[in-house]
């Protein structure tokens, strides 16, 4: 089942210098519990695609569908209910509620399996009840990401999820996610710089130049 499917997606900027094409005539299409990176120099354009993704931009032009719901014509409220439904974010820097705990923070994705959830991404019971402050950064992307699996949402969109992270811990991120697309039936997509994520990916795109090119 195709879950996530972009057409000819254009996002053009206009700058003192000229006009930059970020995004140039980019299609894809993702389909049910598939794990996929998304790589290129910085610059290239991986973010901008992700953002279009996940309806946090607009298009200059294409079609972009998710589970088969065009986002072009939505309004900002519609896209904001669309999105907490079918699309749950990982970013680098975690984006949670600092005063809350693990346990806050994952309900805030959703309220269904909150300690399976926890237990699945390796916290341990004893932190489940701190600020996430007090944990470590590996532990706070964990955090970040059982949140978004707490979501009904069948779309994980994720930021450089291991940027932050020593080799370890981000090696286990990576396993995570992985299981997220082959076991849960979530569709991953991983903006990275990262070999390991590439190379464990179904699915590795390249951004150049704001063309999209299919590596595997």
């Amino acid at each position: 089942m195709q879950i996530l499917e972009t057409k000819e997606v254009k996002k053009y900027y206009q700058t003192p210098s000229g006009i930059v094409r970020a995004l140039d005539g980019v299609s894809l299409s993702v389909t049910e519990g598939t794990f996929g990176a998304i790589v290129g120099s910085s610059g290239s354009g991986k973010t901008t695609l992700l953002h279009m993704l996940g309806g946090l931009d607009e298009p200059t032009d294409g079609q972009i569908r998710v589970r088969g719901t065009a986002l072009k014509g939505m309004s900002g409220e519609e896209k904001t209910v669309f999105r907490r439904r079918n699309i749950g974010f990982v970013f680098q820097n975690y984006n949670l509620i600092d005063y809350l705990t693990p346990e806050e923070n994952v309900m805030l994705g959703g309220k269904k399996d909150i300690e399976k959830i926890l237990e699945a991404v390796g916290i341990p019971r004893e932190d489940w009840k701190r600020q996430v402050l007090q944990l470590s950064g590996g532990q706070q992307q964990r955090v970040a990401i059982a949140r978004a699996l707490a979501s009904p949402a069948k779309v994980l969109l994720a930021d450089e999820p291991t940027g932050n992270l020593d080799e370890e811990i981000a090696d286990e991120i990576i396993k995570i996610l992985m299981k997220s697309a082959h076991e849960m039936g979530k569709s991953v997509i991983v903006v990275t710089h990262s070999k390991k994520i590439a190379d464990a990916a179904d699915v590795v795109l390249k951004i150049h130049e704001g063309k999209l090119y299919h590596l595997v």
